[in-house]
């Protein structure tokens, strides 16, 4: 088994990568690392033991920033550029496990020209990956209804309709275009954050970055995706950075392990499905050490469950908790 350099330039500290591999146990096998950013899930699963990983991302930056590394690791670490919803077609045979780390990864938004972060001054993009609408395509073209609801739904900003008012009136004036420009605009309509609380713009670029890249789409594809690519016995493994996506992970991961129940109590039972999975733990967050090392971590929720040998099967994506509106329109080919 070949190992990690012996200097390699160490990056972006993974979050709960140490309860996952304490959880997931002895490692073998072929894993799928879904969101591979900096790398440090793969390097983890390879030094644990597996016998090889499939890096998956659709940025496709991110693997050559991994070319310097890499190579250690020999054919035992294979980079795709692809999605969460496609992740079982990315091997040739079942997987014994899957990885995936749900948001933005520290690397983007530390690159100012890419457009994520409200610290940084950059254009107004926030796409992961592909060719489609931005950021600034969003803010500028959606009506103001639109805008607020994806600021209530995907970043929980009880402003939501005041933002958008604002963003609405001051577009017209001229298009927004950069994130200092949007961040300026979000903060004229809250109060000033205290000490200790988080950046008043912090949930409408949570928001906008979900609609964009249509996060909660992928991750429902991507995890029926694991699903069907996991054999009997293989594990599912999820970080989540924040209540929204943790809620549709609980739920998926509990309607698969036979806790769905009905969704009404008055309607008549029906003979319910074998379970997909059997959850391991509850939600497993940081401990001390953890949010020492990586205050990025406070809010991150980790979980886990194996894969049965009950075939895979259509999922009841209303029952997921996911924003009923359609924030994409005609705007995504």
């Amino acid at each position: 088994m070949s190992g990690a350099p012996e200097n390699p330039k160490k990056p972006h500290v993974p979050v709960l990568l140490r309860p996952l591999l304490h959880v997931l146990g002895p490692l073998s096998g072929v894993w799928l690392d879904g969101t591979f950013g900096a790398g440090g899930y793969a390097r983890g699963l390879l030094d644990a033991g597996a016998d090889r990983v499939i890096g998956v991302d659709r940025d496709p930056a991110v693997f050559t920033m991994a070319a310097q590394w890499a190579g250690a690791y020999g054919n035992r670490l294979h980079m795709v550029e692809g999605t969460f919803g496609q992740l079982d077609t990315y091997a040739d045979a079942p997987l014994d496990g899957v990885v995936l780390d749900l948001g933005v990864s520290s690397m983007q938004l530390d690159q100012a020209h890419r457009g994520f972060s409200f610290q940084k001054d950059g254009p107004l993009d926030m796409r992961m990956g592909g060719d489609v609408p931005s950021a600034a395509d969003l803010v500028n073209d959606a009506d103001e209804e639109t805008l607020a609801s994806i600021l209530f739904h995907y970043g929980e900003e009880r402003a939501s309709r005041r933002i958008a008012r604002a963003i609405v009136k001051i577009r017209a004036e001229g298009r927004i275009e950069t994130t200092r420009h949007l961040a300026r605009i979000v903060e004229g309509c809250l109060p000033r954050a205290k000490p200790g609380q988080s950046h008043p713009a912090t949930r409408s670029f949570q928001a906008i970055r979900i609609a964009v890249n249509d996060e909660f789409g992928e991750l429902v594809a991507g995890l029926e995706a694991a699903e069907r690519a996991l054999k009997p016995g293989g594990r599912l493994a999820v970080v989540s950075f924040h209540s929204l996506e943790d809620r549709v992970v609980k739920r998926f991961l509990s309607a698969r392990s036979g806790g769905g129940g009905r969704a009404n109590r008055h309607l008549p039972e029906t003979e319910a499905d074998a379970p997909r999975f059997e959850r391991l733990s509850k939600a497993i967050g940081p401990d001390d050490r953890e949010l020492e090392e990586n205050p990025r971590a406070r809010s991150a929720r980790l979980r886990v469950a194996t894969r049965t040998d009950a075939p895979a099967g259509p999922v009841d994506r209303g029952a997921l908790g996911l924003p009923k509106f359609d924030h994409l329109g005609d705007r995504r080919t």
